[in-house]
């Protein structure tokens, strides 16, 4: 992945020194004349990861097209805060589909370009968890086994949230929700219900399928970027935090989305044609109950009688994951509270790489 050999990190941190690189390096969100494709004047909630991920999603898209892009949007959360009548957010060409069919209308927009020979502009759809894994799924999955030359963006944040945190295909296992509240044996949502959606995107074998967070931008970027870069069916699947219907402070929601990574519960990766061809590895593990202190989704699991049976499954599943995916490196992981001698020494580049970097900058001035 071309954006992991930048290493300007500061010690301790994950702040890259985007400033110190040449313009054509840096990321989209830092150009000046970025398309800003979702603007300001949405009603989204303080915190939305649904909001960031969508800017940065579709402004990479619009670079890597050169703004010859079309956007279909499921009804949803995304659709709701941006479009609130007679208003948009919106600075591109958008439709707005039902809440089960955005895969299809993005379809129907690609045959339509295609039949007069517009093969230069390219269409995206979009949706939420609920409008891609359950009510769209059959017409995603249409569009996969066809192969239609389509970008579809899942913006994943485990729930029906718009309509009141209900339970949807993509919420995991013990979460709390308005369908699925802490009661009874197996409290908030059971195990072993729901899907994955990007497994089964693979097991199309589409030309390219890839998951990422809205705590990385860099991966959205380049990930959307490849995807504009391929004809055919693509699938992008966004893990993006919801501060409200998860419980979590507005100013967490980044931290917790790289929690998500760093436990292992959402796991990072691109494949084509069914098999995957690059994982982002973990640099510093964190334990699951990192990640679940953090949510009221999960306040049930800490109480006064702690479910530690419930939270050894969920690691479970993380360990599956990691194990699964290889996002581990046993030499270079960094366990909580120690620094593996191989991370030290390349967070010391980093470090001399951006004094060299910083002394170049003043030499130019």
């Amino acid at each position: 992945m071309p954006y992991q050999q930048i290493k300007f990190y500061q010690a301790g941190s994950f702040v890259v020194g985007n400033r110190l690189l040449d313009p054509e390096r840096r990321t989209v969100q830092a150009d000046g004349e970025r398309s800003n494709t979702l603007t300001s004047g949405h009603r989204a909630c303080q915190g939305c990861g649904e909001a960031l991920g969508a800017r940065y999603a579709l402004d990479a898209a619009m670079r890597a097209t050169a703004g010859k892009l079309i956007a279909t949007n499921a009804t949803g959360c995304l659709e709701v805060f941006s479009t609130p009548y007679p208003e948009s957010s919106w600075q591109l060409p958008w439709i707005h589909s039902l809440f089960g069919n955005a895969p299809a209308v993005a379809t129907g927009v690609a045959a339509a370009l295609k039949a007069k020979g517009r093969t230069d502009v390219r269409v995206v759809g979009q949706g939420g968890d609920g409008g891609t894994v359950d009510i769209g799924f059959g017409c995603l999955s249409g569009m996969f086994e066809r192969n239609d030359d389509v970008l579809f963006i899942c913006y994943d944040n485990e729930a029906y949230m718009n309509t009141g945190v209900q339970r949807s295909g993509a919420t995991p296992p013990a979460a709390r929700t308005s369908t699925t509240q802490p009661v009874g044996d197996e409290p908030g949502n059971v195990f072993g219900q729901g899907k994955s959606a990007p497994l089964i995107a693979m097991a199309h074998e589409i030309p390219y399928v890839a998951t990422a967070t809205v705590a990385d931008l860099r991966d959205i970027e380049h990930k959307v970027q490849h995807a504009m870069e391929l004809r055919g069916a693509r699938y992008v699947h966004i893990l993006v935090t919801c501060p409200l219907g998860w419980g979590c402070a507005s100013a967490d929601s980044i931290k917790v989305a790289r929690l998500a990574m760093e436990t292992g519960l959402f796991p990072v990766f691109e494949a084509e044609r069914g098999e995957v061809t690059s994982v982002l590895k973990i640099r510093r593990r964190a334990p699951v109950e990192e990640y679940l202190k953090l949510q009221r989704r999960y306040a049930h699991l800490f109480g006064k009688e702690p479910r530690s049976e419930v939270i050894a499954r969920l690691q479970e599943r993380a360990d599956r994951n990691i194990r699964r995916f290889g996002l581990v490196d046993e030499d270079t992981v960094e366990e909580p509270g120690g620094v593996s001698a191989q991370e030290s020494e390349s967070v010391g580049s980093a470090v001399d790489e951006e004094s060299n970097a910083t002394r170049l900058l003043e030499e130019r001035h």
